[in-house]
């Protein structure tokens, strides 16, 4: 046979509505795989919002009730006007989630959480199968405090101006800045808790409980205290406060002490002068000059909350006129600034401060609606005239919705709950990136190395087939005590003992504390004789304590001993 001969090739005829089709590919090599986004978006849509009808409205659906039974209730869904129909949850807690904040960029989320650490998510290199954190951080390291196991986070808040540095309030003294990947920068130094006149402190003598960042200075940032202090932060200096502002509370039997719950720092959008307004455990609602002087307030109301009860929520208007409230006597109220002595409206609104002091209420971007949560799991979007909730949506029914945020470049909430999830809702029609850009990718392709039970060791979050090395610092604990027994070894045959590490060393300075803060602390390691005879030669040439004497000092003159003497002493003569 030639290579001229042509060859054909026999191709089974089939018809078109045969079942054997789909078993015979219709090209050679691999086939490509597409990915249906829009069934991802589909199984990521939320149960249908709960609008509650105003008083006018339900006369009227009442009368059109029977011409409204063919449209459907798909009509109410494509009406709505917030970002509440689709979801993604992410799952990286151990316990109940307590603040969250996302960067002005809308690229980095941190979440913080009672187990006394931080989780950061990089949202861009998230996919549908890897809703992961890529880092955990403890900023107190473990530390145990009087209250519980680990200090929790009260608080987390992202620099507006720049994102690149991050407030951590715990349950602590201490509070912390943090750089967006989760390293120290700056942690303020503790105040002298033995020191009767908190002006003469340096820094908190008690438990933080909120903070908040400076407006239009990146540099500085406040914190509140159950001192009865707010404390204003230069975050270059660590040593001491910029400025302190001290609150006599008019309680009787406090002693002119109370705790500070609630903090924040606002500057109204169309320009003006910066407002400092601040709530206290005695029922106070405090307001300062943002701009100083702090010597006393600009207005006080004593009774806008029940004395006793958490006010963990504080929030002001965009146009800095408008202050609503969420204290932990069930009510939520709307303050003018303008006539700062009565509220303008005040409702009903459950709390769950008992358990979750850190109960937040928010404004939304342009400040039409106002965000809050419950102790159901319900988000609740209230009418910033009258309070009355316009928009009622489960979030995590059965668990208490803590902390919520709306971000306003991507158009989506973050909420956090106390079944330790985060939840970012989203619409794909108004919210861009974030978690529609996650829920929109294909999914990662499974791989062994993505089940952290089979390959990845729980204490440090790396492959099992990596090479360990003893004394490493460049892990990150991904999980508390996870993957070590009792005895506290590792349960990986592989892995090196590594040694323990027992308070007393915990406590001990190590050599880089020492010669930032104790002054001199180089001459420790400098020989004493060697520093003296530094010093001999100038002492010679040019004497300053002896100069008076110099050219009249006479020359010392030692007696010559020969050898011939007796090294012996002399005995004593006999007196007579």
């Amino acid at each position: 046979m030639s290579d001229s001969d042509d060859f054909q090739v026999e191709v089974p005829q089939l018809a078109k509505d045969d079942p054997l089709r789909s078993f015979i590919p219709g090209s050679f090599g691999q086939m490509p795989k597409e990915v249906d986004i829009a069934a991802q978006l589909g199984r990521a849509r939320r149960p249908a919002a709960i609008k509650p009808e105003k008083p006018q409205q339900q006369a009227k659906s009442a009368e059109d009730s029977d011409s409204n039974l063919d449209s459907g209730s798909d009509s109410d869904d494509d009406g709505d006007e917030f970002p509440v129909s689709h979801e993604m949850v992410l799952k990286t807690h151990e316990r109940a989630v307590t603040t969250v904040s996302l960067d002005p960029a809308g690229t980095r989320l941190i979440s913080g959480s009672l187990d006394g650490t931080l989780k950061l998510h990089d949202l861009p290199s998230l996919t549908p199968t890897t809703l992961r954190a890529f880092k955990t951080v403890d900023p107190y390291q473990g530390k145990p405090s009087a209250n519980s196991e680990q200090f929790p986070i009260c608080h987390i808040e992202f620099s507006p101006l720049s994102g690149g540095a991050v407030l951590c309030v715990g349950d602590h003294p201490q509070p912390k800045i943090l750089s967006r990947d989760g390293d120290i920068l700056t942690e303020f130094v503790k105040g002298d808790m033995y020191l009767r006149d908190q002006n003469n402190t340096k820094g908190h003598t008690a438990a933080a409980t909120t903070g908040s960042w400076h407006p239009s200075d990146r540099n500085i940032c406040v914190t509140a205290g159950t001192d009865s202090t707010l404390r204003i932060w230069d975050i270059n200096n660590k040593r001491s406060q910029k400025d302190i502002l001290v609150f006599k509370s008019k309680v009787a039997g406090n002693a002119g002490r109370t705790r500070m719950t609630a903090v924040v720092w606002a500057s109204p959008a169309h320009g003006g002068n910066n407002v400092l307004v601040a709530a206290a455990l005695d029922g106070s609602l405090v307001m300062w000059s943002g701009n100083g002087p702090f010597s006393r307030p600009t207005a006080e109301i004593r009774d806008a909350h029940k004395a006793g009860t958490w006010t963990g929520g504080l929030d002001v208007s965009k146009d800095g006129r408008m202050v609503v409230t969420r204290g932990g006597d069930g009510l939520v109220k709307l303050w003018d600034m303008r006539n700062f002595k009565k509220p303008l409206v005040a409702r009903e609104h459950p709390s769950s401060a008992d358990q979750y002091p850190m109960n937040t209420i928010k404004y939304s971007p342009n400040s039409t609606n106002i965000l809050t949560g419950s102790p159901t799991g319900d988000l609740c979007i209230l009418n910033p005239g009258n309070l009355t909730p316009e928009l009622v949506t489960p979030v995590t029914p059965g668990f208490a919705t803590i902390a919520i945020e709306w971000h306003p470049k991507i158009n989506q909430i973050i909420t956090a709950s106390a079944n330790a999830e985060t939840r970012m809702l989203f619409s794909p029609e108004k919210s861009s990136r974030g978690a529609l850009e996650v829920m929109s990718k294909a999914p990662k392709k499974r791989h062994v190395d993505d089940d952290p039970a089979l390959t990845t060791d729980q204490t440090y979050g790396i492959s099992g087939d990596s090479i360990i090395v003893p004394g490493s610092g460049g892990h990150v604990s991904s999980r508390r005590n996870a993957g070590v027994s009792q005895a506290g070894r590792s349960k990986d045959p592989r892995r090196p003992h590594a040694p323990q590490q027992t308070p007393f060393q915990r406590s001990q300075p190590n050599e880089k504390h020492i010669s930032e803060n104790i002054p001199l602390s180089k001459m420790l390691h400098e020989d004493p004789r060697e520093a003296l005879l530094k010093y001999a030669d100038v002492a010679k040439k040019d004497p300053q304590f002896t100069g008076a004497w110099k050219s009249t000092q006479p020359v010392t003159q030692y007696a010559d001993i020969s050898d011939e003497e007796d090294d012996q002493p002399q005995k004593k003569k006999t007196k007579r």
